[in-house]
């Protein structure tokens, strides 16, 4: 029985959209951010354990993220050359060993090898998972990414809500727990894998000199509208980073509530986030990707510029309102920029995955020193002024008429 007999006879590998891997794979996303998500929302603990000032608390983001930052392109880059099925199951091995560090360590300089080893597992999770989805979307690439992602924010927003639960109340060691979902990602990463073997072995036997097509751009204008994206990630995840590393702060400074109660309030926000990215996916696909990326950056602005003069409900109502609108950004930058370099698929979304953490981590690291220097409430009233940046998306090129 040769390569094509054997796959037309698997029930989940075909031509058409394979659901259940994209389900499957925006479940390992959700298990693989919920996993992330916990450190942030351990920094008030670790703050009042070690003694950490707010620089040292955006410079363990600012290493965590820029560790996967670095990485990822390479990963994806190799990738396009090198497929390797079985590296997504390996990612999350990584995941896993920096988990069981970081619940016992000691210090400030074992915290930051333990934030580094589980960046090296995001590094090789994205650009990889990314690649799959794409191959399993069967054309349906909105879509296709949108599951992956609000799997991802899913993920985010659970994170704090069990660091309030588990962590907070049983000390640093209850990180250790968290292992459990990283070894359960990693077999079901395993099935995954041979799955995108298979599909592989089918494509390199159907036609083994298939080639990308390019997008019909000129390279001046490619490069051009990268910019313009790149500026997209940094108006959103400048934005988010103060919101993931800091809201919890401030709402404690500002409102004097209570270190659960503020990560409720993270998590509500964070949940908006995942809620927002579904629909961002459903909207590229009907009305145009450019029109969602101006729409979810810009249209933020009006609630990010209300939340520092608001009373406690109202803020936290805003704050919901922003993460909903500007979360639907990412699946839109990604899926616009693989249709514009399509034949470099791992290299693009290893490049925008790590700027996505690159970008979260200096500007994690930013917010930090500008707190020490100012104040809580300073920081929200500069962030606040970021998705106004949204504007320059008016120039970014409609390719959505090209690919029809």
């Amino acid at each position: 029985m040769n390569i094509i007999e054997k796959i037309k006879g698997h029930p989940r590998v075909g031509n058409g959209t394979a659901f259940a891997v994209l389900f499957t794979m925006g479940f390992c996303h959700m298990l693989n951010d919920m996993i992330q998500s916990v450190v942030p929302a351990m920094y008030p603990l670790m703050k009042e354990s070690f003694g950490f000032s707010f620089v040292q608390i955006g410079i363990i983001t600012l290493v965590y993220q820029m560790v996967s930052s670095v990485f990822q392109p390479f990963v994806g880059l190799y990738a396009d050359k090198h497929p390797r099925p079985y590296s997504l199951a390996a990612g999350m091995c990584f995941t896993l060993a920096g988990l069981l560090i970081l619940a016992y360590a000691p210090g400030f300089t074992a915290i930051l090898l333990a934030v580094s080893v589980i960046g090296c597992g995001s590094a090789v999770f994205h650009p990889e998972a990314s690649r799959v989805v794409q191959m399993a979307s069967g054309g349906k690439k909105s879509l296709a990414q949108a599951i992956f992602q609000v799997g991802g924010n899913g993920g985010s927003a659970i994170g704090p809500l069990l660091a309030a639960l588990i962590v907070l109340p049983h000390g640093q060691h209850a990180v250790g727990w968290m292992a459990m979902a990283a070894m359960l990602a990693s077999t079901i990463l395993v099935r995954v894998g041979a799955w995108y073997s298979l599909l592989l072995a089918q494509k390199k036997e159907e036609n083994p000199a298939v080639h990308a097509a390019s997008s019909g751009l000129p390279r001046k204008t490619v490069h051009f509208a990268l910019g313009i994206l790149i500026l997209m990630l940094f108006s959103k995840y400048f934005f988010n980073a103060c919101m993931t590393s800091y809201f919890t702060f401030y709402l404690i400074e500002k409102f004097n509530v209570s270190i659960q109660h503020s990560q409720l309030c993270l998590f509500a926000y964070l949940a908006a986030f995942a809620a927002g990215t579904l629909a961002g996916g459903f909207l590229g696909d009907r009305y145009g990707r450019k029109y969602v990326i101006l729409f979810s950056i810009l249209g933020a602005a009006p609630f990010t510029l209300a939340m520092p003069y608001l009373n406690l409900a109202w803020t936290i109502i805003m704050a919901i309102m922003s993460g909903l609108i500007i979360a639907s950004a990412f699946s839109a930058i990604l899926v616009y920029a693989t249709d514009l370099m399509p034949d470099k698929l791992g290299m693009i979304s290893g490049m925008f995955f790590g700027l996505m953490f690159g970008l979260g981590g200096i500007g994690s690291a930013f917010f930090g020193w500008l707190a020490d220097e100012t104040s809580i409430e300073y920081i929200f009233h500069i962030s606040t002024l970021l998705p106004l940046l949204g504007i320059v998306a008016v120039f970014l090129p409609d390719i959505r008429p090209a690919r029809r």
